[in-house]
């Protein structure tokens, strides 16, 4: 009985850790992006400082409530995944700080804007 409460207990905790990874980090690249497939329910805020307290600089959601919601709220904007960003700007894996990751946002025009992402919403592979 103990080892069937164990497993299920382990099997709640495993989906729920890999449900929470929604984006990837490119090894070689350090180019962050989350695919447009992905056929679960998240919400990602990027943050102006590695703190959930801080300014919410960037949010990735599956539910189009709250792409709408947070557009004017993210200076760097509100998107279902990387491929709905403007073709020219990128995310850049910078290394990790804390519990957070520091990423890079460059956009088309040159501009460049640092901000954390929790390490819990993506892998680096």
């Amino acid at each position: 009985m103990n080892k069937i409460l164990s497993f299920i207990l382990f099997l709640l905790v495993a989906s729920n850790v890999a449900g929470q990874v929604i984006g990837s980090v490119d090894k070689k690249t350090k180019e962050f992006y989350i695919p447009a497939d992905l056929k679960m329910d998240y919400r990602v805020f990027g943050y102006q400082y590695p703190s959930i307290t801080t300014q919410k600089m960037i949010c990735f959601s599956s539910h189009a409530t709250d792409v709408r919601a947070n557009s004017s709220e993210c200076p760097l904007g509100s998107y279902f995944d990387t491929g709905k960003m403007k073709a020219e700007d990128k995310i850049s894996y910078l290394g990790s700080y804390g519990s957070f990751g520091k990423m890079i946002f460059i956009s088309g025009s040159g501009k460049k804007t640092i901000f954390y992402l929790p390490k819990s919403s993506f892998a680096i592979k």
